[in-house]
């Protein structure tokens, strides 16, 4: 049973399409400013905006249900059945913060950095914030996949005009492995949008198309085209992750993108969060039966990117490396597909939007000090820097799962679901945790401590006011997710355990659809729509 709370009634004004469009609409008012300090203003005030707003979602939320909330169910494309429909629960309500948080770091990081293209960075910042939110919100098939791909736009741009070396070839590599694995994205969505036709025409049932989520949740799915749909939506998610072997483009663009591309790319987890979202859901026998199979991948991930960043010299390719490996951690709560596994993914996908994305912003600060990223010639940091150095300690234990903080809540409650599972995988993933530790402690003694050069520490300034910001900003949510994690993990447990039990029942059912409209008081319910 699945039940929907109107945004109209939780937060009285549609706050998806505001959280998704206003950063859109801000960008095409930039693409008219000339003036470099207008359009300063106007990006960092939007993005700060959308922030401000989106903490709504979670102080109006309401816990203890699986339901959609802030829902917004339009027509979109009537004769294909197609709809506008937006919404989060406790499984995307986080992303859909943390993308909008994200994106004002970025540009209160960069802003003063950007020499080239100001206009141009700020509308690709501001587009590329709305469509990921896109993403996060939306609940039909054909909407997502819009958005999915349009976001390729902005962040093709990103990498190629202010990346750096072969950004060129990082760019193009980063649009052909993406597009290639969205097109059997679309043959799977095709697959159950048929297979939801052929359901309705036999039982007589409205609208008889239909690529809405929650429509095709209802209508029952046989095995072997569940089969076809989860292995058809592995390539893109897999792609998107990135998992191994499908994962080369993401070293190449984080060493020759910008900071803002490597957060976004690297921060925010699209791939696992599809498969979270949509095959899971869509096909859960399917996802059972390639329990083993999705483990060894995730298990692999772990070992390849943990040993390859620690043969890395070079801090942006460690940190590209550091990024698979965790992943790999991801991908093993998700299949365990049990309640410890999933909620310890949900936590560690929020950790690694943190940490990852702290990395690349301290590899900015780096740079802009106009000191190499290479990890032997930086050494010695710790005096100069001490500020920068403290920061970077605590991401980088963070990252290596410290208790306290937010990376050792994610990694316990996913080798706990791994256990339940299987004692191997867990053990396996020991290893990857030993591993982390290994390489991310070497290149903090090798960047950190040692000698410095006396003439190329001279005039080295510790942090500003924006990095000041950025660095308080993440520090804080690290001792805050480690520390106290109820927040999060009461927003999360009622939705986790809605996919439990859809995962136990599996796709072989109608399921019954409710709605709460603005007139109802929340707690009632009535029924809206049978299928």
């Amino acid at each position: 049973m699945l039940e929907e709370i109107l945004a109209s009634q939780q937060a009285g004004y549609p706050i998806l399409t505001v959280l998704i469009f206003l950063p859109i609409l801000a960008a095409t008012i930039v693409w008219r400013l000339s003036d470099d300090g207008l359009i300063k203003k106007m990006g960092l005030g939007t993005t700060g905006l959308v922030f401000l707003l989106s903490l709504q979602l979670y102080f109006s939320f309401v816990p203890g249900t699986a339901a959609i909330q802030f829902s917004q169910n339009n027509t979109w494309i009537a004769p294909l059945g197609i709809q506008y429909h937006l919404g989060v629960d406790g499984i995307s309500v986080f992303f859909v913060i943390l993308t909008a948080l994200l994106a004002f770091l970025i540009l209160l990081y960069s802003l003063d950095e950007v020499n080239q293209k100001l206009r141009t960075y700020v509308m690709c910042i501001l587009s590329l914030e709305g469509i990921v939110i896109g993403i996060f919100s939306s609940l039909d098939l054909v909407l997502f996949f819009f958005f999915w791909e349009i976001m390729l736009i902005p962040s093709y741009f990103l990498i190629k005009v202010w990346g750096s070396g072969q950004k060129e070839y990082a760019a193009f590599k980063y649009i052909v492995y993406n597009l290639a694995s969205s097109v059997l994205m679309l043959v799977a969505i095709a697959i159950l949008y048929l297979n939801h036709h052929d359901y309705a025409v036999i039982h007589d049932l409205y609208p008889t198309y239909s690529s809405d989520l929650i429509k095709l949740l209802s209508v029952p799915l046989d095995l072997e085209k569940q089969v076809w749909v989860f292995i058809l939506l592995f390539f893109g998610f897999a792609v998107k992750t990135p998992m191994v072997p499908f994962h080369t483009w993401l070293p190449d663009v984080l060493f020759s993108g910008p900071v803002a591309a490597s957060v976004v790319l690297a921060g925010i987890k699209l791939g696992t969060y599809g498969f979270l979202r949509f095959s899971l859901p869509l096909a859960p026998e399917a996802s059972q039966m390639f329990v083993p199979l999705m483990m060894v991948l995730g298990l692999i991930g772990i070992l390849y990117g943990s040993v390859i960043a620690l043969m890395q010299s070079d801090l942006k390719r460690m940190m590209a490396y550091s990024s698979i490996g965790h992943l790999g951690f991801v991908v093993v709560g998700l299949f365990a597909l049990n309640f410890r596994g999933l909620q310890g993914s949900l936590i560690q996908m929020l950790h690694l939007g943190i940490t990852t994305a702290g990395l690349f912003f301290i590899i900015g600060f780096i740079m802009n000090r106009k000191l190499p990223t290479e990890i032997k010639r930086l050494g010695g940091l710790a005096r100069p820097l001490p500020v920068l150095a403290t920061v970077t300690l605590i991401v980088a234990l963070a990252s290596i799962g410290l208790p306290g903080t937010s990376g050792f809540i994610g990694e316990f409650l996913i080798l706990l679901g791994a256990f339940e599972v299987y004692w191997l995988y867990a053990a396996i993933g020991v290893i990857g945790i030993i591993l982390g530790a290994a390489y991310m402690l070497w290149m903090y003694e090798q960047a950190i401590f040692g000698k410095m050069e006396e003439a190329k520490a001279k005039g080295l300034k510790d942090f500003n006011f924006r990095e000041w910001v950025v660095g308080g900003v993440l520090v804080i949510l690290i001792f805050w997710v480690g520390i106290y994690p109820a927040p999060f993990l009461n927003v999360m447990n009622s939705s986790i355990e809605g996919l439990i039990q859809r995962l136990q029942q599996g796709a072989v059912s109608p399921m019954t659809v409710h709605s709460i409209t603005p007139d109802q008081p929340l707690a009632t319910v009535e029924t809206q729509q049978e299928f």
